[in-house]
């Protein structure tokens, strides 16, 4: 069983930076996309960015030139550095990650529990 498991959130003050990272487990055969979403209190869950094999990057308009994602798939880790950080930013970020596992190759579409990011003077 795959799963995927996220750190790296905090209390941070408008301006500032925090990382997060994502770590996937389990028998994985390959990894298809890493991505991270955000959910704000009474909004929809929405994509921040995106890394797919072959290194296919896309993000979301708010976050261009200010959030940086990048990943290691051979360690199935992925990453977001989020910089100049604003209170609109504050959200429950997710990790989620697709692919293939095990010897049968299953696919997998898996989230993690999310980690808090308050920004906040």
């Amino acid at each position: 069983q795959v799963q995927v498991l996220e750190s790296g959130g905090g209390v941070v003050q408008p301006g500032e930076s925090l990382k997060l990272s994502c770590a996937a487990s389990g028998k994985i055969f390959s990894m298809s996309v890493m991505s991270w979403y955000r959910q704000a209190p009474g909004e929809e869950r929405e994509l921040v960015a995106s890394i797919s094999d072959p290194r296919t990057i896309k993000y979301a308009d708010f976050v261009k030139g200010r959030f940086t994602i990048s990943g290691d798939n051979g360690k199935n880790l992925v990453y977001l550095q989020m910089n100049s950080l604003n209170p609109e930013d504050t959200a429950v970020y997710y990790c989620h990650a697709a692919g293939y596992s095990g010897r049968r190759r299953d696919a997998f579409d898996v989230w993690g529990q999310g980690t808090q990011v308050i920004v906040s003077s």
